[in-house]
């Protein structure tokens, strides 16, 4: 009966207002990783939610009408794919709708339980420094709200706590326990795949794939994030230079691109490479599937790398967190010089019954030169004078190719990569579409190169005699300023603003970079690095969980220690009276274990006759343990005040 009477006990405003302020902080960073609109109509349920908690009970009806259209709308935004991004927007709309039953003790503590789980969910989407200093400032903040509580439940003077202090409290509690997480992360055997499966994601992020359809590119051109950051040593390729190649699209069906499934089969094609040679590291954001790029075009394939027959790269594992690779690349001099027949009739291959202007012209223009080369830079002369670079397009028809070339005459790179190798296929060049990334930015604070997702870029190789796999950008020919420019060009129009802009920019980025490197980037390479610096040598496995265990040992050691000393003083009040005790311990006046508090406060005032305030604390604080009453919180904020008197005052 006590126990209900106390599990029912009515939430104090106070106790509402820390629980609602906590579990806002941890469905935060959670909210900052859902695609729009869901983290704004989250954010509005939970607000009608919260208002709900603050007036009476709102009708069970009025809730499920909430949780089915928040429930709803996640599906909806998924397109009914349940997977890792699901779930996680399903727990924040769920967290965000809980406040509205909010009236007692124990659903608080249900509240705060709840939203602890937002926190870790965040991690299933983003690692960053941003995502963990926002839900550990939630986890705090649940923490001390839990304090709260149990302040409430058990009578002890809450008000008199004030809200840093409580925070501190936590914060403590935390720093105790950050040994034993320390030596986890820094001594713990790291394994090559998790312990268990994590969720494939329901919504894919924008990235390369290995199809190019109308459209497809929108979202990725308008996407600013990084893709990869890359560090030379040595010589820098300039700016026209860096295409960093991706997968290479050989079949057509009048509408996508695809790889074909033929090709990832065979041996990587003979290419003679020229001078310069590069190297550098490629730090990849995770993308969720296998594909890599790489500078073209590389001259070995590291460990985990594996490539196809028309140098399109994959890597043996999903790419779910930051991978690095080591690379030498050299720009290609011949590059599959001899092609044999069934190569060139697969990079000829075109569906019937599309694009017949698109043929006519191009069978006109064979009629009037042999010369492949030549065809080439007529196609690309066209381009040059009467086509534009723009993102506003309209949806093509069942002649794509036909609608761009003689009708609208203008597209991004989509458009000019797909019509480009359909004309030179119907004009009997081999060609095929390469998608990848164009270009980067340095940053000024890092020394190394940004390739955003923004930089995708598809361009063609058409096959000509003696020469090979021949790159030819024609999105390039009509808007070299589109594929080349930096974000250094594109802000340095601002004045001072934009390069604060950029500035700004390039901090945020290295500080992202490092958190990569010496944190997600920790693996079991750097860890047995940092073994060696101080004098492990290459340690097996065995070896590691022994120094780990003895490392936790000692942690859990440590916090046992600290909480036995500190247990005795869980009460304000005695916690207050001891700290007081060692402000005259310090003048060598210290209360000897055996003597009565009443006693050594008369021993204090013979030694300092001017100590009467001390002997009425000391009487209010006897009583005050022996008969505790509501005025405990007064007491306690006096014998915090309290300071034996000086010399200087007598």
């Amino acid at each position: 009966m006590a126990h209900a009477a106390r599990a029912a006990r009515a939430l104090d405003t106070a106790g509402r207002r820390w629980s609602l302020i906590a579990a806002a902080v941890c469905l935060l960073p959670l909210l900052l990783q859902l695609p729009m609109p869901l983290p704004l109509v989250i954010a509005g349920a939970g607000a009608i939610a919260a208002a709900m908690a603050s007036r009476r009970a709102a009708p069970v009806w009025l809730r499920t009408v909430l949780a089915l259209a928040v429930f709803g709308l996640v599906l909806a935004q998924g397109g009914m794919n349940f997977g890792r991004d699901t779930g996680c927007a399903l727990l924040a709309g769920m967290l965000a709708i809980k406040p509205s039953e909010l009236r007692t003790v124990r659903d608080a503590r249900s509240l705060l339980g709840f939203a602890l789980f937002a926190p870790f969910a965040t991690f299933l989407l983003d690692q960053g420094p941003l995502s963990l200093a926002l839900g550990l400032c939630g986890a705090v903040l649940a923490l001390a709200a839990l304090a709260r509580l149990s302040e409430q439940e058990s009578g002890l003077p809450a008000a008199g706590m004030r809200h840093a202090t409580r925070i501190g409290i936590v914060a403590r509690l935390i720093a105790i326990g950050l040994p034993l997480a320390l030596a986890a992360f820094w001594l713990f055997p790291r394994l090559a795949t998790p312990l268990w499966g994590v969720p494939e994601r329901s919504v894919a992020r924008p990235g390369l794939s290995e199809e190019m359809s109308p459209g497809d590119w929108i979202d990725l051109i308008a996407d600013d994030t990084p893709a990869m950051r890359v560090t030379f040593r040595g010589t820098e390729p300039s700016t026209r230079e860096m295409y960093w190649r991706g997968p290479t699209l050989t079949e057509y069906d009048g509408r996508s691109w695809t790889a074909s499934p033929w090709l990832r089969s065979l041996p990587p094609a003979t290419v003679e490479h020229g001078a310069p040679t590069w190297e550098y590291e490629i730090a990849l954001e995770p993308t969720e599937r296998n594909l890599l790029v790489a500078l073209e075009m590389p001259l070995e394939f590291p460990d985990g790398m594996r490539a196809a027959h028309a140098y399109t790269l994959t890597s043996e594992r999903r790419l779910d967190r930051v991978t690095r690779w080591q690379l030498r690349s050299a720009p290609p001099t011949r590059f599959e010089a001899d092609l044999p027949d069934a190569l060139r009739r697969l990079a000829l291959q075109l569906p019937a019954g599309f694009n017949p202007r698109t043929r006519a012209l191009a069978h006109q223009w064979r009629t009037e030169t042999a010369d492949d080369g030549a065809l080439v830079d007529r196609a690309l002369a066209w381009i040059r004078s009467d086509f534009a670079y723009t993102l506003d397009t309209p949806l093509p028809g069942r002649h794509a190719v036909d609608e761009f070339l003689f009708d609208y005459r203008a597209g991004f790179c989509e458009h000019f990569s797909s019509a480009f190798a359909v004309l030179m296929r119907e004009a009997g060049i081999p060609t095929r579409v390469v998608t990848g990334y164009t270009g980067g930015t340095r940053n000024r604070f890092g020394n190394y190169w940004i390739v955003r997702r923004m930089d995708a870029h598809a361009w063609n190789e058409v096959w000509l005699e003696g020469r090979g796999w021949v790159r030819v950008d024609p999105t390039a020919a009509v808007a070299p300023e589109r594929i080349y420019d930096t974000l250094e060009d594109r802000l340095g129009a601002g004045g001072d603003g934009g390069d604060a802009l950029l500035q700004m920019a390039d901090l945020g980025d290295w500080a992202r970079r490092a958190w990569n490197d010496f944190v997600l980037g920790f693996d079991a390479t750097r860890q047995q690095r940092m073994l060696q610096r101080i004098g492990f040598g290459n340690i097996d496995t065995g070896g590691l969980a022994a120094l780990f265990s003895l490392c936790a040992v000692l942690a859990l050691g440590w916090m046992l220690w600290l909480v036995a000393r500190t247990e005795r003083e869980r009460d304000p009040l005695l916690r207050a009276w001891h700290r007081l005790g060692r402000r005259y311990a310090r003048l060598g006046l210290a209360r000897e274990r055996h003597e009565p508090a009443i006693a050594w406060a008369e021993r204090v005032k013979a030694a300092r006759p001017h100590e009467d305030a001390l002997v009425a604390l000391t009487h209010r604080f006897v009583a005050a343990r022996y008969a505790p009453s509501a005025s405990d919180a007064t007491l306690v904020r006096a014998l915090r005040a309290h300071r034996p008197v000086r010399e200087i005052d007598r």
